[in-house]
This record gives C-alpha cells, sequence and structure tokens, in this order.
C-alpha cells in the first residue's frame, strides 16, 4: 500500500497501474489462503454491487431525478440505504 500511496503522490501512471495489479495479486493470494475462490468472490462482490447500483437508480426514479443530477453526497445516502436492504 506505501508503495502505491508514494505513486499516486508522485502521480507516476505506470508506476499506480503496477502497484494496482500487485494489490489485487495479494488479495488472490490472501484468499485462496483462507481457503476462498478469489474469481467467486469477486463475481458475487460484482453481483452486488449492480444491484445496489440498480437500487440507487430505482430510488432516483421515483423521485424523479437522474444520476448525472444528483451530488456525490446524494448517492452515498442512498448507497449507504442500500447497503442496509441488499446483503
Amino acid at each position: 500500500i506505501s508503495e502505491l500511496e508514494k505513486a499516486l503522490e508522485e502521480k507516476k501512471e505506470d508506476e499506480i497501474f503496477h502497484e494496482i495489479g500487485d494489490i489485487f495479486f495479494s488479495m488472490a493470494n490472501v484468499s485462496r489462503l483462507l481457503g476462498i475462490n478469489p474469481e467467486i468472490a469477486l463475481r458475487q462482490a460484482n453481483k452486488k454491487f449492480i444491484k445496489r447500483f440498480k437500487f440507487i437508480e430505482k430510488k432516483l426514479e421515483e423521485k424523479g431525478k437522474k444520476l448525472s443530477e444528483v451530488s456525490l453526497e446524494e448517492m452515498d445516502e442512498i448507497w449507504e440505504e442500500s447497503k442496509d436492504k441488499i446483503k
């Protein structure tokens, strides 16, 4: 993480890309050590994200708003609500 922080501070895009890859690789190894298939875990996380994002879109539609019209704060409030409802 410290190497990523340094690359971010120095705004070195190639190094940022490399360090992010290292973090992904490390997380895959941690998953395997815990007996968790990292690909399955990522797929489940993606499914949950999609459900929560659709929740946000539905809530905004009910309010007559578009995603591009709301503040990050308002979107975050709805995101937190989605976390309570979608596990």
